[in-house]
């Protein structure tokens, strides 16, 4: 397993402590200096990195600091064909493992061997508007490198597109593979092929009867009842590279370390990643496309899939027991939404989408007239099949509406379950070498208060050219704009929470800014992206915005305030409220 983020901090900073006691970083400007100087007999624009490697290696600045960072040969060497083990990323492969408990000990080449992920590959377009598109996703075999001499391996990778164009090539990235530190030992090129050639046999294999298995489940489906041919029982789906892959293996517990700290926090966070369904040339349906974790955050838009299966991992790993389910929604459409089971039989529907949660109270058809029945509150119509990382269960209960249906999964009358060990031997971690590991969450890099204000002082110069135009003059009252922060605090708070605070005192402070005789208007709207100009011809569109930004009055003030509320990778809510003060004139 990856390290968690708060102990990778802290080795990062005991490794830096530990450089900057030997002061390696002067030893390096000395190294290039002489190199440069003595060695080179050359201009510094011509040194390579390369150049500077051999020379740090040659003095023996390199040995010095793992040395000093104790990075020793791991003890025992395991079977070449041992079962292969899961990891997060390559570039955290010196990281994890690390064993501070046994001196941080470095694996050797065969235990490396075993570690099966492949390296991720994601390539993304983003366009001046910071519009992004994922362009092409690729599984890059990295243990060639194992096999090669010093350690050094390089390859050409052909990048293919996604989707309907995932057969069309996109480039070819020349790929450099080095490994550090050094290891003692390299294995032959012929010891590295047979083990890939052996896990890709074993993961054929199982997928192959995982498959002869899943086609005797559907058969013993159908025979249940033969309406159950129309129901939207989802057992594999397409990625982005059209690979199909069973519905279970987009969904793993994941713990989001001290990056979202509720379960309705992380409901939040799923919320405001950008909704965009699959692109579709020619008419048609849907397209079907369920992007890996990976190439979903990087892309920071997707389909309800990506969203569900996102949110229903993150709700695994605040330790709830959660499903994606698969129906549809209003006049039919194909939805899935996040369902959770709670120990006293309530069943919560969250929707990935907005964030909702509703509550699950069955109607029972055969109660007498008189009974007063729940009406459902959710937009749900139907539903076909839930599942997670562990289970699979279709729906054969009479209907598939969901305010009929009784969710208790442990009822095999109502859903058929496949079996779980057959669900482990191709969804597991490490069970199949074609599985893409899940990346760890990692924090936002936005500066919310530097992005806030530049949104802000553009929707400034908006307004005032928007105004201009119209003949109008424009005033603004920085004091009023600043008191409009706690009501958009109290917006998001509101969004993740489900609990509204706070208005109480932003009221009175706005009654106390608008003087006797005056009116007060304010028009508070969200957005999932930081482009000011949307965000501006959005508002326009809204009548009751457009009121307020074109106001005319007598002793006319305006005010804008912009908060952004960033959450991890590179998802961000962004709350903008645009007000005016004028006298009232009778």
């Amino acid at each position: 397993m990856a390290l968690h983020p708060e102990k990778a901090s802290e080795l990062r900073q005991i490794i830096h402590s530990q450089l900057h006691k030997m002061d390696v970083h002067g030893k390096i400007r000395e190294v290039l200096a002489e190199t440069i100087s003595e060695e080179l007999k050359t201009e510094s624009h011509h040194l390579s990195e390369e150049d500077l490697m051999k020379a740090l290696r040659r003095r023996g600045i390199i040995d010095d600091v793992l040395k000093e960072l104790s990075f020793v040969k791991e003890m025992p060497e395991r079977e070449m064909t041992s079962t292969p083990k899961p990891s997060t990323h390559l570039i955290d492969k010196e990281t994890r493992v690390l064993k501070k408990s046994d001196g941080s000990k470095m694996a050797d080449a065969t235990t490396m061997l075993s570690i099966c992920d492949p390296v991720h590959l994601v390539l993304i377009k983003m366009d001046p508007s910071g519009e992004t598109t994922l362009v092409s996703s690729h599984f890059l075999a990295w243990r060639s490198v194992l096999g090669s001499e010093n350690g050094i391996a390089t390859t050409a990778v052909e990048l293919l597109g996604v989707g309907s164009e995932c057969k069309v090539s996109v480039g070819v990235l020349n790929i450099k593979l080095e490994l550090y530190p050094r290891l003692n030992q390299t294995l032959s090129q012929e010891i590295v092929n047979t083990q890939l050639a052996l896990e890709h046999q074993k993961t054929a294999e199982k997928e192959r009867l995982f498959l002869v298995y899943a086609k005797q489940w559907w058969r013993e489906y159908l025979q249940i009842r033969p309406s159950h041919s129309t129901r939207l029982v989802k057992i594999f789906a397409q990625d982005e590279n059209w690979v199909n892959r069973p519905v279970c293996s987009f969904v793993r517990p994941m713990r989001a370390g001290r990056l979202l700290d509720t379960p309705r926090q992380a409901a939040r966070f799923v919320n405001v990643i950008g909704y965009e369904r699959a692109p579709v040339v020619g008419g048609g349906g849907k397209q079907e496309q369920w992007c890996t974790l990976l190439a979903f955050l990087c892309t920071n838009k997707g389909d309800c899939e990506d969203h569900s299966n996102l949110l229903c991992s993150l709700l695994l790993g605040f330790g709830l027991e959660a499903y994606v389910c698969v129906g549809t929604k209003a006049k039919g459409a194909p939805h899935t939404w996040v369902m959770t089971c709670s120990t006293d039989g309530t069943i919560t529907f969250w929707e990935s989408l907005t964030g909702h949660r509703y509550i699950h109270k069955p109607i029972n058809p055969d109660d007498p007239p008189l009974v007063e029945q729940p009406k459902p509150l959710y937009p749900y119509r139907t539903v076909g099949c839930v599942f997670n990382h562990q289970r699979f269960l279709g729906n054969c209960q009479p209907t598939d509406a969901v305010e009929l249906c009784a969710f208790d999964l442990h009822d095999e009358s109502k859903w058929k379950p496949m079996s779980e060990e057959a669900i482990r031997s191709v969804c597991a971690p490490g069970s199949t070498t074609s599985l893409p590991p899940f990346p760890p969450l990692c924090a936002s890099l936005m500066d919310a208060a530097a992005i806030s204000n530049d949104l802000e002082l553009q929707l400034r110069v908006l307004v005032s050219e928007h105004r201009k135009d119209l003949g109008l003059a424009t005033v603004w009252e920085d004091q009023l704009s600043y008191l409009l922060s706690p009501a958009l605090a109290a917006y998001e708070i509101e969004r993740t929470t489900g609990i509204s605070a706070g208005n109480e005192e932003f009221q009175d402070a706005i009654r106390r800014a608008v003087p006797d005789g005056h009116t007060f208007k304010g028009f508070p709207i969200h957005f999932l992206h930081k482009n000011a100009r949307r965000a501006f011809a959005t508002c326009l569109r809204s009548p009751f915005c457009d009121e307020i930004i074109c106001c005319r009055g007598d002793q006319m003030r305006l005010a804008v305030r912009v908060r952004v509320f960033t959450y991890p990778e590179s998802a961000c809510a962004v709350w903008i409220m645009f007000a005016c003060k004028y006298r009232s004139v009778l």
